[in-house]
């Protein structure tokens, strides 16, 4: 529920590994959309986000300002065009992470 109420999103265990491998490049090839032109750090905290990590632990782990997090995390819900950063997960998820019917 902290995640949440500071932005984050949480998903299963299942999900998560299956979001970063996406994100470092296994099925961007066939769906280029996905990811339109993030860069290696915004990729990199898209998956920190998958995670379900809040802007100030992403933060930690990366050695950045909160205020620098938050400003890749608003570019890449830009660059993704959607809401959210549920919503963005999602999209990558959808994409060719949930079609196997693990979760």
């Amino acid at each position: 529920m902290r995640t949440a109420a500071v932005g984050g999103a949480v998903f299963c265990a299942g999900v998560a590994p299956r979001v970063t491998e996406l994100l470092r490049g296994a099925g961007t090839a066939a769906n280029p959309e996905v990811l339109p032109q993030l860069t290696a750090r915004e990729r990199e905290i898209l998956g920190h986000v998958a995670r379900g990590k809040a802007n100030h632990r992403i933060a930690r782990q990366l050695g950045l300002s909160e205020k620098t997090v938050r400003n890749h995390v608003s570019h890449i819900l830009d660059k993704m065009r959607v809401t959210s950063r549920a919503e963005a997960v999602a999209r990558v998820r959808d994409a060719g992470l949930g079609g196997d019917g693990g979760d």
